[in-house]
C-alpha cells in the first residue's frame, strides 16, 4: 500500500488505475480486485449497489462499504456541481455531462428540456415529465409554449432509461418527430434528443434522425 500512497503523492489521484483507487479506499488490494470482478469491472455499477449487497462483496464489511458509498456520492455531487456551471452547449457531450449525474441512477423516467438561445446559451432547464419505470408522458405543445415565452430558438430534449439500455423506444421516436414538427412551425429547432442510461447514451442527432 505504501507504493500506492507514494504514487498518489507524486502523480495525483488521476494517475491511479481503478483497482488502485479502490485499494486505497478499501485498504486492501484483494478486496479491490474482488469488488471490480463482482461489478464486471464497472465503477459506475459498483457505486450504484445497495449498502446491504456492497458490504458482502469481497468481504468488504459495513464500515468500508459506507466509506465507498460516501466516496461515490461525493464524486456524483462534484460532477453535478460542475455540470450546473455549464452555460453554453457546444455538443451532445455537454448535455450528457449536465444530466448524467441526476438521471443515471434514477429508478423512474424523467424528461427534461433545455431551452437555448441562437448562440446555444442555456435560457432554462425544465423538467417536463416524471413517469414510471419504463415510460413517461410528455406534452410537446407545452414545451413549444414555454420556448415561445422564453424566446428560445433551439431545444434539446433529454430523458433517462432506468433499464440501463439507451436504445430509443418507438415512443421516443414518435415524441421526437412530433416535437420537431411542432417547434418548426415557430422557427424553433429541435437540436437533439438524448437518452441517458447506465450503459451509455443515445443521440438522435448523431444517429441522423434529426436534420
Amino acid at each position: 500500500m505504501k507504493n500506492l500512497h507514494d504514487k498518489l503523492a507524486a502523480r495525483g489521484a488521476r494517475a491511479l488505475d481503478d483497482d488502485e483507487l479502490l485499494a486505497l479506499l478499501t485498504d486492501d488490494f484483494r478486496t479491490a480486485e474482488a469488488l471490480l470482478a463482482a461489478s464486471g469491472g464497472s465503477l459506475a455499477r459498483l457505486a450504484a449497489e445497495e449498502l446491504s449487497r456492497l458490504r458482502m462483496m469481497g468481504g468488504l464489511g459495513l464500515q468500508r462499504a459506507r466509506l465507498l458509498l460516501a466516496a461515490a456520492e461525493f464524486g456524483r455531487r462534484v460532477a453535478a456541481a460542475q455540470a450546473q456551471e455549464t452555460v453554453t452547449i457546444t455538443g451532445s457531450d455537454d448535455v450528457v455531462r449536465l444530466f448524467r449525474p441526476q438521471l443515471e441512477d434514477l429508478a423512474h423516467e424523467e424528461c427534461w428540456v433545455l431551452h437555448l438561445s441562437g448562440s446555444n446559451r442555456i435560457l432554462e432547464r425544465q423538467r417536463v415529465s416524471q413517469g414510471g419505470v419504463d415510460c413517461t408522458i410528455v406534452d410537446h405543445r407545452l414545451i413549444v409554449k414555454r420556448a415561445l415565452e422564453l424566446l428560445a430558438t433551439r431545444l434539446i430534449l433529454v430523458h433517462n432509461h432506468p433499464s440501463g439500455s439507451a436504445e430509443p423506444s418507438p415512443q421516443d421516436k414518435v415524441l421526437t418527430e412530433r416535437l420537431a414538427q411542432a417547434a418548426a412551425l415557430f422557427d424553433i429547432r429541435l437540436v437533439d434528443h438524448l437518452v441517458i442510461a447506465r450503459q451509455g447514451h443515445y443521440s438522435f442527432c448523431k444517429a441522423g434522425l434529426l436534420k
